[in-house]
């Protein structure tokens, strides 16, 4: 059976993306549980649909968090807000809800019939890390990736370790690095799936 949101031409780059709210870390590197943020679920959806992600999922052990989500899939993807708004209809398509990364991953190997690469994002630098030219280049020969992007301050170290690699943290003009999570998920989508010749240079 084919997946909700995956209708369209065939893409070469199998991306999915998962939201981590468990396990993630606070300001003291404690293990906790964040909370889901509507803004987040709208725009990483809107991101996922724009560059061709395959599927968002959530990630909450949190049976409450889990039900919040599935209504509100639901609302814009059957209810009122199907109709209201379907670009936005067509974004929450993307997006399903697990309780462990591993769970997702699971998904997307029974979908894809192979197991996904896993790929833990960080804002510091690693000793497995990747660039997103080196992700690009495992993505192009179809093989499904799965990345990883923590929520609070953060992935915890475990799940780190867990992945099969980890991408170098996006990084700016200067020494302040403290993006929103959806943020980094658009500019790394954009590094890994935008239109190279939309970008113009001075002659």
């Amino acid at each position: 059976m084919q997946m909700k949101g995956t209708d369209g031409p065939k893409r070469d780059k199998r991306i999915y993306l998962a939201l981590i709210h468990h396990p993630v870390v606070d300001r003291k590197g404690d293990i906790i549980t964040s909370a889901v943020t509507n803004l987040d679920l709208h725009d990483i959806s809107r991101a996922a649909k724009t560059y061709g992600a395959r599927a968002v999922f959530c990630i909450t052990p949190l049976e409450d968090q889990q039900q919040l989500i599935r209504r509100l899939v639901d609302h814009w993807t059957d209810g009122y807000g199907a109709q209201y708004n379907p670009d936005r209809r067509k974004a929450l398509e993307l997006l399903h809800v697990t309780a462990t990364a591993e769970a997702a991953k699971a998904r997307v190997a029974a979908w894809e019939k192979v197991t996904p690469h896993t790929i833990a994002t960080s804002a510091r630098r690693h000793h497995r890390s990747i660039d997103c030219s080196e992700l690009g280049r495992r993505l192009s020969d179809g093989t499904p990736h799965l990345i990883l992007f923590g929520t609070a301050w953060g992935l915890a170290p475990d799940a780190i370790a867990a992945a099969d690699a980890v991408l170098a943290p996006v990084e700016g003009a200067g020494t302040y690095n403290h993006l929103s999570v959806r943020s980094a998920v658009a500019i790394i989508l954009d590094r890994l799936a935008g239109r190279m010749e939309n970008i113009q240079t001075d002659r």
